[in-house]
């Protein structure tokens, strides 16, 4: 079951869901409105490789903002701390930003029930897009869970910065050999 805006605010305002900061203006009919955070990083990797290091460039933007390029992929972070151990949360972009062109959490919009932390966004453009810091770019919506609940450990549950891959969890518990040893 989904949360309206009014239970939202409610939940927030109990405890059950964290939205660090929280502001009741950015709260719609059925999700809460999050920023973009002040950097990304441009993953470099090339190729991009699950069994080997990520290699990134961080950005901090500019407040006249930072100019997306298509065919590169973004990692962002959401400005607000976000997360449950009563709702499970999912992340979406903007239909505002998609109509630019710009595509927020393609691959992994649902999120672990208890991971609390800012959240990394994977962003790609079909088209040159200007982004800025703290500029709303998606929403976020809580959904009860029915069952035994399973609070996720994993790796990324308490990162609350632009997070590129990490091997083991990408690729498994395998040998992760270094980047020179990977035939291209």
């Amino acid at each position: 079951m989904i949360l309206t805006g009014p239970a939202i605010h409610d939940a927030v305002e109990a405890g059950e869901i964290t939205i660090d900061p929280f502001d009741p203006g950015m709260l719609n009919p059925n999700s809460y409105n999050y920023r973009l955070g002040d950097t990304v990083k441009v993953l470099t990797s090339n190729p991009a490789d699950p069994r080997c290091e990520p290699e990134t460039t961080p950005v901090v933007l500019p407040d006249e903002g930072y100019l997306l390029q298509p065919g590169v992929v973004y990692l962002g972070v959401t400005a607000e701390r976000i997360g449950s151990n009563d709702a499970v949360t999912s992340l979406i972009g903007r239909s505002s930003l998609g109509r630019l062109g710009c595509f927020l959490q393609i691959s992994a919009d649902l999120a672990q029930l208890g991971a609390e932390h800012c959240w990394t966004l994977e962003v790609t453009v079909v088209q040159p897009v200007r982004i800025y810091p703290r500029m709303k770019v998606g929403q976020v919506s809580f959904w009860r869970p029915t069952g035994e609940r399973m609070p996720y450990r994993g790796h990324y549950g308490r990162i609350s910065e632009p997070s590129p891959w990490a091997p083991r969890a990408a690729a498994g518990p395998i040998a992760v050999p270094n980047r020179q040893e990977v035939p291209a």
